[in-house]
Parts: C-alpha cells; structure tokens; sequence
C-alpha cells in the first residue's frame, strides 16, 4: 500500500479539522474510504447513494498530483508512495 498525503479544503477541512493527513491505499477509492473510516461525516458529502459502485458526487472534484481523476481512471487510478490527493467542494465566493 502507498502512502499518501490528502489534502482537504472549504468545508471538508472543516469538518476533518485538519487540512491534510497521511493515509494508505492502492488507489483513489481506497484511500477515500480511509478518509471516511476516520471521518464519517464526509461520507455524505463527497460519495452519492447509488448501487453497488460508489460514485463521486458531481460536485466534488478529486485531484492526484495536480489531474482530475475523472479524466484518468478515476476512483481505480492507482496510487503511489508521496502522491498528494486534493478533494475540493464546491466553493463560491467573489
């Protein structure tokens, strides 16, 4: 298993209370629900209730070393060792 730095921010990083952490996985989707393992609460936020498969919202974008997932493998990218992953919300603001 890689190790991985998360990154949250807005309202996630507020809720986590900490704006990053250490966590292990194969790829996205395990390192995601490592996140939820320790944070519960963000389950809701970032993953739609649908069948089997877990779905990101379509509101959350999930970043790994700077690309959108959705335009790689996305939740089976696979990961490696000092990769960053960023998990943005949607933010409004002026």
């Amino acid at each position: 298993m890689a190790k991985v730095k998360v990154k949250l921010f807005a309202n996630l990083r507020e809720i986590a209370g900490e704006s990053s952490l250490q966590l292990d996985g194969n790829n996205v989707q395990e390192v995601l629900f490592n996140l939820m393992g320790q944070y519960p609460a963000l389950k809701e936020m970032i993953f739609e209730r649908t069948g089997d498969e877990p779905k990101l919202r379509g509101y959350i974008n999930v970043f790994l070393n700077g690309n959108n997932v959705k335009h790689m493998e996305s939740l089976a990218t696979e990961v490696r060792d000092g990769d960053e992953i960023g998990v943005f919300p949607p933010v409004s603001g002026g």
